[in-house]
């Protein structure tokens, strides 16, 4: 790992520790840096702000989630893991996701969750004749679907197990994918 990621990790672990106990809104910059040891100057090389930190850390550590699950064999194993690490992580994201103006989750959340479906609706639909533009429209309404169930999830405290919101996700999907993509193929 550069010495850069670990900087980066190193904040990312500083913030997420105070929002345990503080508001984001209420969270600054230098006791980000005295809560693990850095400076200011340090802090603002890697981020212009706290908000940057805060969507680094969705954007690099829920991906590291989803990893490799982008087909429909093993689709719901990423976003169990995805929920899990989220459950995990509980009170930063329950912290950041309540913080008014802060919706930098949704737009990051959404494009790792697009590369996922993208990865299942291609894989269902390698022996069918779907235009891509058909394959990206039923792709942007499940990404939506997962981000909009997740996020209302995270923002109402993550009450329901992640086992039990991918369990319906899929008793959702099994079916209903391959149905919208069996409507949507060319005829030939």
């Amino acid at each position: 790992m550069s010495e850069s990621q670990i900087t980066n990790k190193a904040l990312a672990m500083s913030i997420k520790e105070l929002m345990k106990t503080i508001p984001l809104s209420k969270i600054s910059i230098q006791e980000i840096v005295d809560n693990c040891g850095l400076n200011r100057q340090t802090f603002y090389y890697h981020f212009k702000d706290k908000f940057d930190l805060v969507n680094w850390i969705y954007c690099t550590e829920v991906m590291e989630n989803i990893g490799s699950y982008k087909n429909y064999d093993n689709w719901s194993t990423g976003m169990h893991k995805t929920l899990l690490y989220l459950s995990s992580n509980r009170a930063f994201y329950i912290n950041a996701l309540n913080t008014p103006g802060q919706n930098a989750f949704d737009v990051c959340f959404f494009n790792i969750t697009f590369e996922l479906i993208i990865g299942v609706v291609n894989d269902l639909s390698k022996d069918m004749n779907v235009a891509e533009v058909d394959k990206k429209f039923i792709t942007d309404f499940y990404t939506h679907a997962f981000v909009g169930i997740t996020v209302q999830w995270i923002k109402n405290g993550m009450k329901l197990a992640p086992e039990v919101i991918v369990y319906k996700l899929k008793e959702i999907i099994d079916g209903s994918m391959l149905g919208a993509l069996r409507h949507m193929k060319k005829n030939n």
